[in-house]
């Protein structure tokens, strides 16, 4: 799963506006889609293959020209936020003086790491053959990192094709205007990603599930720090010195506490708001109603 991107703006102000227009959409408005009289249906038939590989796991892995090139090793990705170009692929391309477009949003992956792209560059993708064949203008991050794919098609190119994917019967399926147009799978190149990416993942030491500590600035594991006093691991201590404050005035037992660095109109305003809703606060199991002490 790939995350963050410009697709989603490409700003912090630029992502809430997305969000508020998704308060917007009606729901007839989203049904609407689904029953547009004109749209062609797409359909999977059962699959054709036969033996012990009827059925399988592979990744729906496709070839389709990309700007002009043939470009094998495609994963269709419908959990990706973003098109991925990765950065081997487009400098094998060499399209000359073509210019990358600045992004400031960065990616963000299933194990929450975090890649800026290069840049973004709108190419155009053909898919299909014949007279259902379609071809979209299409925006690619161009991604620095290793991987066995050449690109990653996510869910901005699904949807500008309005393609249907099925893992099952590997194809990818799309109206045309001249009839609903399709990509076959390779299940080769898709286990020779598998098993490419593995090895990689190797290589980087990704099969070592042993905890390790994060390093510090200099490349060292931190030290644990040790009490003086008592010569084992000190225990985590607060920030700042922390105030006690009666949230049932005359009450000493009843008591929370608040941050001695916070500002005297704060502390005060904070005060005042527990003291209003001390009936909230449960002191004894009695206090908790609907279980049983």
């Amino acid at each position: 799963m790939i995350a963050g991107g410009p697709s989603g703006g490409d700003s912090h102000q630029a992502r809430k506006s997305q969000v508020r227009k998704a308060h917007q959409i009606s729901i007839k408005e989203v049904l609407d889609v689904e029953t547009m009289e004109d749209a062609p249906l797409i359909l999977f038939g059962r699959a054709k293959r036969s033996g012990p590989q009827t059925m399988h796991n592979d990744a729906l892995v496709i070839t389709a020209i990309l700007a002009n090139y043939e470009v094998g090793r495609i994963f269709i990705d419908s959990g990706s936020y973003a098109d991925i170009l990765f950065g081997e692929a487009y400098d094998q391309m060499q399209l000359g003086d073509v210019s990358l477009e600045k992004v400031n949003t960065s990616l963000y992956g299933f194990a929450g790491e975090v890649v800026h792209p290069r840049g973004m560059i709108s190419l155009p993708l053909t898919m299909g053959r014949g007279t259902a064949r379609k071809t979209c203008l299409l925006k690619f991050l161009v991604v620095d990192i290793p991987s066995a794919y050449n690109m990653i098609l996510g869910r901005p190119t699904l949807n500008t094709f309005q393609a249907v994917i099925s893992t099952y019967h590997m194809k990818i399926k799309f109206p045309t205007p001249g009839g609903i147009g399709e990509v076959q799978g390779d299940p080769l190149q898709s286990r020779r990603c598998y098993v490419d990416a593995v090895h990689r993942g190797e290589k980087r030491g990704g099969d070592d599930t042993q905890d390790k500590v994060p390093p510090n600035k200099k490349g060292k594991a931190p030290e644990e720090k040790i009490s003086e006093t008592t010569g084992t691991p000190a225990k985590v201590q607060p920030a700042e010195e922390l105030l006690n404050i009666q949230i049932i005035p005359g009450d000493p037992d009843k008591i929370t506490r608040i941050g001695s660095h916070l500002g005297e109109e704060a502390k005060k305003e904070i005060t005042l708001c527990l003291q209003r809703n001390a009936n909230i606060f449960a002191w004894t199991p009695q206090d908790l109603e609907g279980i049983d002490p």
